[in-house]
């Protein structure tokens, strides 16, 4: 590549540019430099240092005009001074330059009327070989052509001494100038910042062109009849969208735009905290050369034990999308038939499968409800509720409601079911009920795609208020109305009634006065 280029990037004395560099040589490069170890399946394996998951207090948005006129400014989104961004953008500089750089362009988005061409600069080889792994990956003659649209400098060696003095989190930074088109990262190697930092990026581009981002996995059948999952972590999105009879569109990151669904990327990003071959064959499988693994522990031979978490719970595995052997080539397919919101609900309470209004779509999408079993901690056996906006709340650099009503918009239009699977409890909550099977989840999801549920007689649950099945394949009726399963009637009631109160008092933050989201009707009533 053009020299130039980087100098205009204000990159001073750059050594030799590696400029995307295929796997082969990208492999050599961490092996030689002592940044990877090879495993025996041919994948490498790298540690990413003290930051072993994402640094969400230290992600940072530029308040300038006009992007801070669109940004929820709160928790989630960080407002920096313009001055401190650039002071930050020059320790970026300053780390990155008199170095060899690796430089990698890619794609966020395989729909020609929605992506955007994305330029990470690093100096590290596998931050290179993430990158390739997990975006859309041009063709010889795209990159002959390719003009960025978005730059990220990740000058990781980097850190922020004055982050007090700057008033920041600390010395941790991952900072975003919508306006310059540009991204810096210093004081954390986590690969995962540069996946969610595009994501971030495309969940404020997208919106304001009228389409939709979306945190969720999504695969086609034969027939081209579209599925998405949404769900937050745990509750089974990739599992269950990773079909034999169906081709994998994508499991984490998706938009929808007047052609249809599209994946932003071009690769998976997988725990394998106990992953096993006989549980999860395609993603065992997808870990051989070209796929990188983080933070997993390794024998002097190269064994990989994925049942050791003394790194950290979050061992993770980026591969190509072309490891999942039944993927869907273009990334892509049409508008979706079935949207399935997918809660690991641990208080037992929710059904198996509930179809949902489009009133109520919108209101458990806001709500992002799961509930996680409770820490390590000796004697807390009560579960957690999680509520996370639209399923992906850390990602969203606009308001909530305007993917809510996005979403409303396509279900309108393009007259799409919406169900609500529950993967998590039944027959009580955590530590009397047991965990729903997965044969009995896949019976649920298999009779929403094939359309078998659409034969059922439905019945209204008390207080949450939810359509449920009567009947529904080989799976007990008793199962599929929770109250049925419980043994302890009045406990099923006073549970249920807990979690009822949970969901409407975080949902009072979407009430507003001039009642444009007035779906709390949608939600349970005591």
């Amino acid at each position: 590549m053009n020299l130039t280029e980087l100098e205009e990037l204000g990159l001073k004395n750059v050594g030799e540019v590696f400029h995307n560099l295929s796997y082969d040589e990208l492999i050599q490069h961490e092996l030689d430099k002592g940044e990877c170890r090879m495993t025996k399946s041919g994948a490498t394996a790298v540690d990413t240092g003290i930051f072993t998951g994402r640094s969400p207090k230290d992600k940072y948005f530029v308040n300038a005009d006009p992007s801070n006129k669109y940004i929820a400014w709160g928790d989630v989104n960080q407002k920096v001074d313009a001055a401190v961004f650039a002071e930050l953008l020059e320790v970026a500089r300053k780390e990155l330059s008199n170095k060899d750089l690796y430089v990698t362009d890619v794609f966020c988005g395989s729909s020609p009327a929605s992506k955007r061409s994305v330029r990470f600069v690093s100096e590290i080889a596998w931050q290179s070989h993430f990158v390739k792994n997990m975006f859309i990956r041009p063709t010889s003659s795209e990159l002959e052509v390719f003009q960025q649209d978005f730059t990220v400098l990740n000058a990781c060696k980097a850190v922020n001494d004055k982050y007090k003095e700057h008033g920041l989190h600390s010395e941790v930074f991952v900072m975003f100038d919508v306006e310059n088109n540009i991204a810096i990262i210093g004081g954390t190697w986590y690969g995962g910042e540069m996946k969610k930092g595009i994501f971030s990026m495309m969940n404020y581009w997208l919106p304001l062109e009228g389409k939709l981002p979306m945190h969720c996995s999504a695969n086609v059948g034969e027939n081209g009849d579209t599925a998405l999952f949404f769900g937050l972590s745990g509750t089974g999105k990739t599992t269950l969208s990773t079909d034999p009879k169906r081709r994998l569109i994508g499991d984490d990151e998706h938009g929808w735009d007047n052609h249809g669904v599209f994946n932003f990327e071009g690769g998976c990003y997988a725990k394998v905290i106990n992953l096993d071959e006989k549980s999860e064959p395609e993603i065992y499988h997808a870990i051989r050369k070209g796929a990188l693994l983080e933070n997993v522990v390794l024998s002097e031979e190269g064994e990989v034990d994925y049942e050791d978490g003394s790194k950290t719970e979050n061992t993770r595995v980026s591969y190509p999308i072309e490891h999942i052997e039944n993927h869907e080539p273009t990334l892509g397919a049409g508008h979706p038939e079935n949207i399935i919101f997918l809660t690991a609900d641990a208080f037992g309470v929710l059904p198996p499968v509930s179809k949902l209004t489009k009133e109520q779509a919108m209101y458990y999408f806001l709500s992002g409800y799961t509930a996680k079993v409770a820490g390590t901690e000796r004697g807390i056996t009560e579960p957690v509720a999680t509520f996370s906006a639209c399923f992906g709340e850390a990602f969203l650099p606009l308001h909530p409601t305007v993917y809510a009503r996005l979403l409303g918009e396509k279900i309108d239009q393009h007259d799409v079911h919406v169900y609500l699977v529950n993967t998590g409890w039944t027959g009580g909550g955590y530590g009397v009920g047991k965990r729903m099977s997965i044969k009995d989840t896949r019976a649920c999801i298999n009779a929403i795609l094939d359309g078998s549920i659409k034969k059922s007689e439905f019945h209204t649950t008390t207080t949450f208020r939810l359509e449920v099945p009567t009947t529904l394949g080989d799976i007990n009726p008793d199962i599929l109305n929770p109250r049925n399963a419980w043994a302890d009637k009045a406990e099923f009631e006073k549970v249920r009634d807990k979690l009822a109160s949970m969901f409407i008092e975080n949902f009072k933050k979407y009430e507003t006065d001039d009642h444009e989201f007035d779906y709390a009707t949608a939600g349970p009533k005591l």
